[in-house]
């Protein structure tokens, strides 16, 4: 049986295109969800993708008790229940997100401490220097200078993020491009289904690089190879 580190493996090795093309030979799900929206900043776009399983928090800023609050240890906790690696999906309730700043160096190092590898926020950021220089990722929504009245608000629920729901305990691959959720029943053949989208796309990339492409020649090289008809399905069933 696979151990858990071969099965993140592929995470850590392909680009998040990669995995989403992959995974949409599964067909469970439709190709436009899935995946957080455009306009996501990553902070280190020069990293290699991390992935991990979602911990959830809300935060709130612009008041000492908006929404209530909620003790820092009792969420450490709640990380912890998580299986790692983690990514820490914090939620900013405020009525303008990034008004106060929830991350920056002593928070990303807290949560390293505790087997966070990244934060998706769609609040804000800061000590991006100091954040990068421990290698910590974050894909954000906003930067800011002063943390105000952060405090969290909830931990441990599922959180709307781009109409996309984030579980407790969801799969998450982060790099350049955004974030993606990784459906965990694709992960014992998810090598294979990378290799198959290779299979299919290669002899096209390849005959366009090459000195004797024409346009009849890739219409009949795409047919073949990208014109695929059928369900594919892995070689056991998943």
């Amino acid at each position: 049986m696979s151990s858990l580190p071969d099965l993140l493996a592929p995470l850590r090795r392909y680009n998040t295109p990669t995995i989403a093309n992959a995974i949409e030979l599964f067909e469970v799900r439709p190709r436009n969800r899935g995946f957080l929206k455009p306009g996501w900043q990553v902070m280190q776009p020069g990293m290699p993708p991390v992935a991990g399983y979602a911990s959830t928090c809300l935060v709130s800023g612009e008041a000492p008790d908006s929404f209530g609050t909620r003790e820092s240890f009792d969420y450490w906790e709640h990380i912890e229940s998580i299986p790692g690696p983690r990514i820490a999906v914090v939620k900013d309730l405020d009525p303008q997100p990034g008004s106060a700043c929830f991350w920056g160096e002593v928070n990303a190092s807290v949560h390293l401490a505790l087997g966070c590898v990244a934060t998706v926020t769609d609040g804000a950021v800061r000590d991006l220097d100091e954040m990068k220089a421990i290698g910590f990722q974050a894909a954000y929504r906003h930067t800011c200078v002063s943390h105000g009245y952060v405090h969290i608000t909830g931990f441990g629920q599922p959180v709307l993020i781009d109409g996309e729901l984030i579980r407790p305990g969801e799969l998450l691959q982060l790099d350049q491009h955004g974030v993606l959720i990784v459906p965990a029943a694709v992960l014992p053949h998810l090598q294979e289904a990378i290799d198959e989208v290779e299979r299919r796309e290669r002899p096209v990339i390849d005959y366009c690089r090459s000195a004797q492409a024409t346009r009849a020649g890739l219409v009949e090289i795409v047919k073949k190879h990208l014109r695929v008809t059928g369900k594919w399905a892995p070689a056991q069933n998943y």
